[in-house]
């Protein structure tokens, strides 16, 4: 009897807990507050945790694709974690290519430090990563990362 009045205040616990993070599934639909203010342009990338490391840049159409790094490509669904100008967090859910939480903090308008980490492939990956809008797209990436 006292291990199922256990269960049951587990269940009425995670029931609370949707319910008050049952709003963050909406806001997700329009825009993050702090991905507002990062300019869209050529995005490069250095690693914070392996300073040999070389990724391309990319051309970023919506900000919102620096959430989604590892699955850039991929159609996912998002729980926003937390949203304001500085910052935000969201766990990501990508079918049949994985998963994610990925937080992000603006620096300025063209700096940002992301923070991400989850599976892949059926492999996991973890990066620090800095972010930095270098100019706009040049023509032949016009239609990258839309």
């Amino acid at each position: 009897m006292g291990r199922f009045n256990g269960w049951c205040r587990a269940a009425i616990a995670l029931g609370a807990i949707a319910l008050v993070t049952a709003p963050a599934l909406t806001q997700d639909r329009g825009r993050l507050a702090a991905l507002a203010k990062l300019e869209p342009g050529l995005w490069q990338f250095r690693d914070l945790d392996d300073s040999g490391a070389r990724h391309p840049p990319i051309c970023i159409a919506d900000p919102a694709m620096l959430m989604q790094l590892q699955h850039r490509n991929s159609p996912c669904t998002r729980l926003v974690i937390s949203n304001d100008e500085k910052g935000v967090t969201v766990h990501y859910t990508c079918p049949a290519s994985g998963f994610g939480r990925t937080s992000l903090r603006i620096e300025t308008p063209r700096l940002a430090q992301i923070d991400t980490q989850g599976i892949s492939g059926n492999a996991p990956f973890a990066y620090r990563i800095e972010a930095r809008r270098t100019g706009p797209c040049p023509s032949s990436h016009a239609n990258a990362g839309r």
